[in-house]
């Protein structure tokens, strides 16, 4: 036997085993550098407690060409930790999005917002009652720094307060969105974030469409948001039912509306009204928008705004398609002292009667809902208006009633005993006639 032949022979065949091992190595090396995470994605997960890294996922533009919207919505609630919506998932592309009431909290808002930073469908979303919170509400605000086809925002009831109010005001004051509608109901804002709102809105033109109602506005928040409404140029509808802002409150208010630059137009001032008529502890005494052209159905509506609110007026601009005419209205005190007359009573004596107050003196809206309530005299609310300017001529809210006290407004002193005894006698003979009748 040949050792050098057998030498030569095993030397061969371990260097194909070597050669073999060799491709076997860079064949693995291969597979490894397929599957293994690109160093951007390993950044993004050990930063993923940020709000920015989770949207940059989206951002990214390769995985935009490279991931289809419902597979990046599932990759994004992978990322934050929480189950996907199959409601989101199976109307990712219709035009309006509810999802009202899903219990998404503040993860899995944000997996919704990085969805949304591509998404092109889109235009109305609603997130009523989420429980979305601070966290949630900014995830919110960076995808709509960078989608411009939500035009509808609904975020009420999510537990947003003070936080929730300065990222949104910040948001708007930017006025870069194509956000004309957003509801803020209940979301615990109080006054300390009425400036915010008035420094957003003072700039913003954008938002047509503002809801803060069933917050917690008093007088001091509805002073800076009247101030607001006299700068803005922008809101055609603002609600604040069910805020406190009672009565020095809902005075800046329409205050803001008559000095407002704003062109408010009939519908707004439908939404208005009809706010104030949802809200039965609603104070306001006076609306002022005579700058607005209303049509004979919205009159026909204030009807049914002023049996709710007697102590309210309402002052609107011409009714679109009547022709103006100049209608002479009999002077209401005229009309108050024709009555007076025939019952042989003062002026004064009329008012004391109707005055539930016991007072001589009564606020405004008092006086305006004691005589549309009474119906003795019957009085329209221009007449009414008339009269309150009269007798309140300095416009400090209070009626003071004892300029209407004999003898100017009715019977003198001596009169009305005269009359009284005059009554007693014919009503003793009356008497008298009957029991003799009987007899």
């Amino acid at each position: 036997m040949n050792f050098d032949d057998d030498d030569d022979e095993t030397l061969e065949l371990e260097q194909d085993e070597a050669k073999e091992e060799a491709k076997e190595t860079d064949s693995n090396e291969d597979i490894n550098c397929v599957v293994e995470p690109t160093p951007v994605i390993e950044k993004d997960k050990a930063q993923s407690e940020t709000y920015e890294t989770d949207l940059e996922l989206e951002a990214d533009s390769e995985k935009l060409f490279t991931t289809g919207q419902e597979d990046l919505y599932i990759e994004a609630c992978k990322l934050v930790g929480v189950i996907p919506v199959s409601y989101f998932i199976r109307n990712i592309e219709e035009a309006h999005m509810n999802l009202n009431h899903h219990e998404l909290g503040p993860k899995g808002t944000k997996a919704i917002a990085i969805a949304l930073v591509s998404n092109t469908a889109i235009t109305r979303l609603e997130l009523e009652e989420n429980w979305m919170m601070e966290e949630g509400i900014l995830a919110l605000m960076q995808m709509l720094h960078e989608n411009y086809y939500i035009q509808e925002l609904n975020v009420s009831n999510n537990h947003l307060d003070y936080a929730g109010a300065k990222i949104i005001t910040d948001f708007l004051l930017e006025n870069t969105s194509s956000l004309w509608s957003i509801q803020l109901a209940g979301n615990n804002f109080k006054d300390e974030t009425a400036h915010m709102f008035y420094n957003a809105f003072v700039s913003n033109y954008r938002i047509k469409v503002l809801d803060l109602s069933h917050n917690a506005f008093s007088e001091k928040g509805g002073e800076q948001l009247g101030q607001m409404l006299v700068l803005n140029e922008g809101l055609q509808t603002l609600d604040l039912s069910w805020n406190q802002l009672h009565l020095r409150g809902a005075v800046s208010l329409c205050y803001g509306l008559r000095m407002s630059q704003n062109s408010l137009t009939m519908e707004g001032a439908l939404a208005l009204t009809s706010s104030i008529k949802r809200n039965p502890k609603s104070r306001l005494e006076e609306l002022n928008i005579s700058n607005v052209l209303v049509t004979e159905g919205f009159v026909k509506q204030l009807e049914g705004l002023y049996h709710a609110h007697p102590e309210l007026d309402v002052i609107y601009g011409e009714v679109v398609g009547t022709i103006s005419k100049s209608v002479i209205l009999s002077s209401p005190l005229k009309a108050i002292k024709a009555y007076v007359d025939k019952k042989n009573i003062t002026v004064f004596d009329f008012f004391k009667e109707i005055d539930h107050l016991g007072t001589v003196k009564m606020p405004v809206g008092e006086f305006r809902k004691a005589l549309t309530m009474q119906t003795k005299v019957p009085l329209n609310r221009i007449q009414i208006r008339e009269l309150i300017k009269k007798l309140d001529p300095d416009q400090t809210g209070i009626v003071d009633y004892r300029v209407l006290q004999e003898p100017e407004y009715g019977i003198s002193p001596n009169d009305r005993k005269g009359n009284n005894t005059t009554r007693k006698n014919e009503e003793e003979a009356r008497n008298k006639e009957a029991y003799t009748k009987v007899l």
